[in-house]
């Protein structure tokens, strides 16, 4: 941007990553600088930031008002997530040209830094949508007075985490269905479709084991495929529109009369793609993944497994939690690192009472003179005797096993 003396007008973020890409969630703080280049020496009323997130959906639809006459129905609808402004040079206002409260900016480059935090409350993450977006900018403002403000505005990308690692989004999801065909009076065999995959959640990069058996019973060739979906859907007065696109698909072996098909974990890749936007009340986000018969002639079999697209990826021991429903088909020999290998001995006897405690306790006892008579019989002496004696030793082996535990009949094994 070239206007006078005013060489250039930048802005610049700190980024945190490695990427150098400004991206930031909520409740972090976006902090950056203003660079300002002139050529000599100006006079500057303000220089000013203005930080604003939000969502914005945008459509028209045409309406018929009666014979020959038509309109255009505008649907619009916008949500905003924080409004920030700040003053890095000058005063706040614009209408004062007078001489005075102006500051002197002399030749050359000049750094102006700026920060401010992002709401704590959950924000949509960034997005740009056939009709509708979310967007998070900062805006510089130069004012000098008598001439024309300079502008220039910066998007930086807001992630609203979310995270595979929960329950809901481990649980395998799965389903069934079945498809008979008829011709007028004639009737074929059913084509039945069942699925299953590992979990609901997933990021990009990653791949969907898929796992279905498709039967064709009928008299036509079928082709079995899968296909993620993209549907973003847009709220605004009360009416929703809808697009739906294809992410990526895969196409299985053509199946004849009377053959079934078996898919034993097939891969299909999620490429990048953005992820799902479940929170924001005038765009949502969803994908799923579709398993169907494509059938000549007829209509579709298909079955629709919900996906959630999130950012935060798999942990190492997360497929553990997620096949809680289908445990005798996963590896545990994790349960065994928690288990040791043979139980350890209790602490020996001297090393729990002392010989003083024992010849102490071993002392005659005051009792009362009803009970002497009584206690100096033959069985407290046979009491008094045990007391404090070393228990037998440890052992592992049974010395008096219970000979009739070996006559009982065994559970047999399922």
């Amino acid at each position: 941007m070239v206007l006078g003396k005013v060489k250039s007008l930048t802005i610049s973020f700190d980024c945190l990553n490695d990427s150098n890409v400004p991206v930031y969630s909520s409740g972090d703080t976006v902090s950056g600088r203003v660079n300002l280049e002139v050529t000599g020496e100006i006079r500057v009323k303000s220089l000013k930031i203005h930080a604003r997130g939000h969502a914005k959906v945008r459509w028209t639809e045409s309406r018929n008002a009666g014979s020959n006459t038509a309109y255009t129905q505008n649907y619009t609808e916008e949500v905003e997530y924080f409004n920030h402004k700040d003053i890095l040079i000058g005063h706040e206002r614009d209408d004062d040209n007078s001489e005075e409260g102006f500051n002197t900016i002399h030749s050359g480059r000049h750094e102006y830094a700026f920060s401010f935090e992002l709401p704590q409350t959950p924000l949509a993450t960034s997005f740009e949508g056939r009709h509708g977006s979310v967007r998070y900018w900062v805006k510089a403002e130069l004012h000098r007075p008598w001439l024309l403000p300079v502008k220039l505005k910066k998007e930086f990308t807001v992630f609203e985490h979310i995270d595979i690692n929960t329950p809901s989004l481990l649980s395998p999801q799965a389903g069934t269905k079945e498809k008979t065909l008829c011709c007028w009076f004639c009737t074929s065999g059913p084509i039945s479709l069942s699925a299953k995959i590992e979990r609901k959640g997933y990021t990009p990069g990653e791949s969907i084991q898929i796992f279905a058996e498709i039967e064709n019973c009928s008299s036509r060739m079928v082709v079995p495929k899968a296909a993620i979906y993209q549907t973003q859907a847009f709220y605004a007065k009360g009416k929703m529109k809808e697009v739906k696109q294809l992410v990526a698909n895969l196409r299985g072996e053509s199946l004849s009369s009377g053959k079934t098909e078996t898919w034993n974990g097939k891969l299909l890749k999620i490429p990048p793609v953005s992820p799902s936007i479940l929170d924001c009340s005038i765009i949502r986000v969803e994908y799923s993944l579709m398993v169907y018969v494509d059938i000549p002639g007829a209509m579709d079999l298909f079955l629709n497994l919900p996906l959630v697209i999130g950012t935060i990826p798999l942990h190492p021991f997360g497929s553990r939690t997620s096949s809680v429903s289908s445990q005798c088909s996963m590896n545990m020999n994790w349960l065994g690192l928690s288990l040791p290998e043979r139980p350890e001995a209790p602490p020996s006897y001297a090393e729990v009472v002392t010989e003083e405690q024992r010849r102490n306790n071993l002392a005659p006892v005051s009792v009362c003179d009803d009970f002497e008579r009584a206690l100096q019989g033959p069985l407290f002496a046979y009491i008094q005797e045990f007391r404090f004696l070393p228990p037998p030793l440890y052992s592992e082996i049974d010395p008096n096993p219970d000979q009739s535990s070996d006559d009982r009949p065994s559970c047999p094994s399922r």
